[in-house]
């Protein structure tokens, strides 16, 4: 059996976005189109590969083993590609962190990369952690030890969390009100702690970081926020100590096959460096309770 490239690039934007119209526009084709070209594949593979509900597409048991192996052939299409390209120097180094790791870093580019260097930086803001396995990422920003197989781990220290409020005591922050997190941050265990610690007091919430900290620091209310963000952002101050439950390990995690790579091993080292430079801003040290 032979299985056209087309035809797989074509199951990976559908089993990605979790549909036919979303696919369409990565594609170029009419969902018409897009379903006779998934089931032609389906056909010649055997199986069906998708769940299909109005909600959308979901893989079956079958389409999840396509995607890890469409994926390895996506690697190496695009490894095949530079090299016709002859841009195969230029190797782009993926990096998957949350929210405010993702905002640190970008804050301190300038020791992480620079346009000399033989590779680029994409970063990756995501909530839930990205499968480093399946080279979705080359180096995650992890909370805790990676347990994946053929993973590598290294801690680089601690992250405290605490609650901060805007500096202009109005508002929401002076009848005691909390700002909550919606949407894809709602499982994040400082969202979990707020609720279950002052659920009955969050007056408003936001669907994302970036809102909630801009009505924090409008006076809307209080927030639970990593020491090393709100430390850092003039309009905030810290309003009571770290809180100790929600003190988290802080892991650099690469692909074993990976980590001893040239580029990905640079990127790793002046990570290490700039995380540890800024420890005390991670540890909780860095701020004064108000």
């Amino acid at each position: 059996m032979s299985i056209d490239w087309a035809d797989l690039r074509l199951f990976l934007d559908v089993a990605r976005l979790g549909g036919l119209s979303a696919a369409t526009t990565t594609t170029g084709l009419s969902a018409a189109t897009l379903g006779r070209r998934v089931t032609a594949l389906e056909k010649q593979v055997g199986e069906a590969l998708f769940h299909r509900s109005h909600a959308g597409y979901e893989l079956t048991r079958a389409g999840e083993e396509l995607l890890r192996r469409a994926e390895d052939v996506e690697a190496a299409m695009t490894s095949l590609t530079r090299w016709r390209d002859g841009t195969l120097g230029e190797r782009v180094v993926r990096v998957s962190a949350g929210t405010w790791t993702t905002n640190f870093l970008a804050q301190h580019i300038g020791e992480l990369w620079d346009v000399s260097d033989p590779f680029r930086i994409e970063f990756v803001t995501a909530y839930e952690k990205v499968d480093i396995g399946r080279r979705n990422a080359d180096i995650g920003i992890r909370s805790e030890r990676p347990t994946e197989p053929n993973l590598a781990g290294r801690m680089t220290g601690h992250v405290a969390h605490a609650i901060y409020a805007g500096r202009k005591l109005i508002n929401g922050v002076k009848a005691g009100y909390f700002v909550g997190l919606t949407g894809d941050g709602a499982n994040l265990q400082t969202t979990r702690w707020l609720m279950a610690h002052h659920g009955d007091r969050v007056g408003l919430r936001g669907n994302d970081m970036h809102s909630v900290v801009e009505l924090v620091a409008a006076g809307a209310g209080l927030t639970v926020l990593p020491c090393f963000a709100g430390d850092s952002d003039t309009r905030l101050v810290r309003v009571a100590a770290p809180i100790d439950e929600l003190t988290q390990e802080q892991w650099l995690v690469t692909h074993q096959d990976e980590r001893h790579t040239r580029e990905v091993r640079m990127v790793i080292d002046r990570l290490v460096d700039v995380l540890k430079t800024h420890a005390s801003l991670f540890d909780g040290g860095g701020g004064n309770p108000s």
